[in-house]
């Protein structure tokens, strides 16, 4: 089989546009490179962008509120960090823009921080770095398979 080489973009659904390119730019450093105009009426419904720790993978912010509406309260993404420091950065960060989130999760790997997009959906900033703690037979936490 052919080996993949990363992950190009990922796609997030939008119901307004401009709101969400600031809210992302103001969060997540969001900054545009390509817009895509649609073809039909040459409206911009559509861009994609650099964030910075993404390297070369890009995200993507499309209008459709049928499925930014249809994804509320869904997490299609998790974005790493290195530890717990950088979550409780993260924490941080957040609270100084007055974006509510979760207080740090023990997850079942890592260290866990979540909050929501204007759109509603879940956007979830992981820890690479794993906390060693057993969570299996918990309702809920992942657990190892062989």
């Amino acid at each position: 089989m052919p080996e993949l080489a990363g992950i190009h973009h990922v796609k997030l659904p939008v119901t307004d546009l401009d709101r969400s390119r600031d809210w992302y730019g103001r969060v997540l450093g969001f900054k545009v490179t390509h817009e895509f105009p649609d073809a039909e009426d040459g409206v911009v419904r559509g861009v994609a962008g650099e964030v910075p720790g993404l390297g070369d993978s890009m995200l993507c912010l499309r209008v459709n509120s049928q499925a930014a509406q249809g994804c509320r309260g869904f997490d299609p993404v998790s974005f790493a960090v290195r530890d717990r420091a950088d979550v409780e950065a993260w924490a941080a960060h957040l609270d100084t823009l007055g974006v509510p989130h979760s207080p740090v999760i023990e997850a079942s790997i890592g260290w866990l921080l979540v909050f929501n997009d204007p759109d509603g959906l879940d956007l979830h900033l992981y820890s690479w770095a794993a906390h060693g703690v057993d969570h299996e037979g918990i309702p809920g936490y992942g657990r190892p398979v062989s």
